[in-house]
């Protein structure tokens, strides 16, 4: 049994001070209990709204000229379509990676669907522009629905349902 005269234990900040005979000291006070603890510094959070756009954004951008590069300088116009429900899962991860839970999820998902939405058109109208250079003459909805035909709707209806529901 620990007698009162035994000396208190050391604390991070050094040796603790000596009390003077007869008082008794806590080494935490009582109320230390109820403290919920504060985060560290290198802990807090670092995403916000504008973290998670340009994450997303960058994401989109990057898939784009992968549109183009696999339909345009490759040729192979139906792996667009299996390109489609990655760049919607991915853009959505890098959404959710850029706010990491300081946006609220409805707004994640509004952006995630935006962003995959305009990846798309992006990579369409790379598509237009790289058979321009190439010598095609025809507009870009007539392009599109002659080379492309449906998978450019398929394009969308994979990567935008897939973007949506993986912020949710």
């Amino acid at each position: 049994m620990a007698s009162m005269e035994d000396p208190l234990p050391e604390t991070p900040d050094g040796p603790p001070p000596t009390p003077t005979p007869g008082e008794r000291r806590l080494a935490h006070p009582p109320s230390d209990r109820y403290r919920t603890a504060e985060p560290a510094e290198d802990e807090t959070s670092a995403g916000s709204p504008a973290r998670a756009m340009v994450f997303g954004l960058l994401t989109g951008i990057g898939f784009a000229f992968a549109i183009v590069l696999l339909g345009g300088v490759l040729a192979l116009s139906t792996s667009l379509v299996l390109l489609a429900p990655f760049l919607g899962w991915t853009i959505a991860w890098a959404v959710k990676t850029g706010a990491d839970g300081s946006v609220p999820r409805s707004r994640l998902a509004l952006l995630a669907l935006s962003l995959a939405f305009g990846a798309v058109v992006l990579g369409q109208l790379g598509l237009w522009l790289y058979a321009r250079t190439e010598g095609g003459v025809l507009p870009l909805t007539d392009y599109l629905g002659e080379v492309y035909g449906v998978l450019v709707p398929l394009q969308f209806l994979f990567a935008v349902p897939i973007a949506w529901a993986t912020t949710r």
